[in-house]
């Protein structure tokens, strides 16, 4: 579909031109477009923002099941007094954002490592962080999340996850020898951290949990703490007073392990296909789901001349019912990238030039716009090809987003609005 734009003085054709000029100024809908619902490459999950854990399983996006592993360091060296003795362990998680229910219970299990971490190192979703940790429970616990908000603020309290650990933990790090506790380097050799197991949720519902698991202001983070007594707390019969936190830091090693299991799910049959089109396309954070971007025709404007691209916008519309916005709530910010020779992904040059201009939040009438007009102007003037694009989630490792939109096929799927000049002379 193609409309023409207003300037000043109509020719004879009724397309509207600059009246000392061969400027023609046209606006063109593009709706040829193909889409289709891949598998998010590896991502990496070390040392996000927050690191995520839990369950949660329903008929459009299948099973997502994520561990954590991380690393607990020493705030300051241990003095335990004289005679001490471990009385009890305990981790502690704190989370404020959950994504998906408060019904379902979520059970954690959790082992030590065997297996060190390495915080300069990169890890992806894959990792096998169940084969680095000891065959031994340590702490079992069944928890259903909760939320609260703060009435002024309009904010969500921190909530506590307390798993009550084996004592045996307790007594290693108590007895651990002085020279296993001079620096952070030794203590991780010593203790190199825990992996915590989310049970995977088979029926439908269950949640991830968004963790807080490093200090910021006043809040002092997540923690494995030990609580003991030692010659001094006893005589005076207080002997739970003493405890000695071990802290996950902003130099802690983080790692999550992610699963997806697509099993009976809508796209599954044309999952990483692009045979088959369908009216609707799923895109999911966590590794989860992308969709891949085809506009043929892009091609043949590379055949034009005089041809100044002034705005192209792509326009991806939210499926309201399919997607279920406001029991899940979708990406705040999506990602369009470039698709080079090779397959490599890239931001787009309105990307560079401004984010703010380039696009992609979601907007109030559940629409992600992208403003692609240099990247347009590049095919045209045959400065790189048409190799295709992705869109994702922007936050892929730290939020559990996902959202449901009308494909190529839909009435009222993707568009491509081009405003464009052409000289004709």
């Amino acid at each position: 579909m193609t409309t023409l734009i207003s300037c000043e003085e109509k020719s004879s054709i009724g397309v509207e031109v600059l009246p000392d000029g061969d400027l023609v100024t046209i606006r063109s809908t593009i709706k040829e477009i193909k889409s289709f619902t891949h598998s998010e490459d590896s991502i990496r999950t070390d040392e996000s923002s927050s690191s995520l854990l839990g369950s949660f399983s329903d008929s459009l996006f299948g099973n997502t099941t994520i561990n954590l592993a991380t690393q607990f360091r020493l705030s300051e060296y241990p003095d335990f007094g004289p005679n001490p003795k471990a009385d009890s362990v305990n981790l502690y998680i704190y989370y404020r954002i959950i994504y998906g229910d408060t019904i379902a219970k979520q059970k954690f299990r959790v082992y030590e490592l065997e297996s060190p971490l390495d915080f300069d190192s990169k890890y992806t979703q894959d990792v096998d962080l169940k084969s680095m940790a000891s065959s031994k429970l340590l702490g079992e616990y069944e928890y259903k999340p909760k939320i609260k908000i703060d009435s002024t603020t309009k904010d969500t309290f921190y909530q506590l996850i307390n798993i009550p650990i084996d004592i045996s933990l307790g007594e290693k790090l108590i007895n651990a020898d002085s020279l296993q506790m001079v620096n952070n380097d030794v203590f991780l050799e010593f203790f190199k951290g825990l992996y915590i197991e989310t049970e995977r949720q088979n029926s439908h519902g269950g949640t991830i949990l968004s963790l807080e698991t490093l200090p910021v202001g006043g809040f002092d983070g997540s923690a494995l703490v030990l609580f003991y007594s030692n010659d001094s707390s006893r005589r005076v019969n207080k002997p739970d007073t003493l405890y000695m936190p071990y802290l996950i830091s902003s130099y802690s090693a983080r790692v999550n392990q992610i699963k997806h299991d697509y099993s009976g799910t809508p796209f599954l049959e044309n999952l990483n296909s692009e045979t088959n089109q369908d009216s609707l396309i799923f895109v999911q954070a966590t590794g989860g789901l992308k969709t891949r971007i085809i506009i043929d025709n892009l091609t043949s404007w590379a055949d034009s001349v005089n041809t100044a691209i002034n705005k192209a916008e792509l326009i991806f519309q939210i499926d309201t019912v399919a997607s279920q916005v406001h029991r899940f709530p979708p990406p705040g910010q999506m990602l369009f990238t470039v698709v080079d020779s090779v397959g490599k992904e890239f931001l787009p040059k309105d990307y560079v030039f401004s984010p703010t201009f380039y696009g992609g939040g979601l907007r109030a009438d559940y629409t992600y716009h992208f403003n692609i007009t240099q990247h347009l102007q590049e095919i045209i003037d045959g400065n790189t090809g048409n190799y295709g694009f992705f869109l994702t989630p922007a936050r892929k490792n730290d939020q559990a987003n996902r959202v449901i939109l009308k494909g190529s096929t839909s009435k009222t799927g993707i568009k491509l609005v081009i405003s464009y000049s052409k000289y004709t002379r």
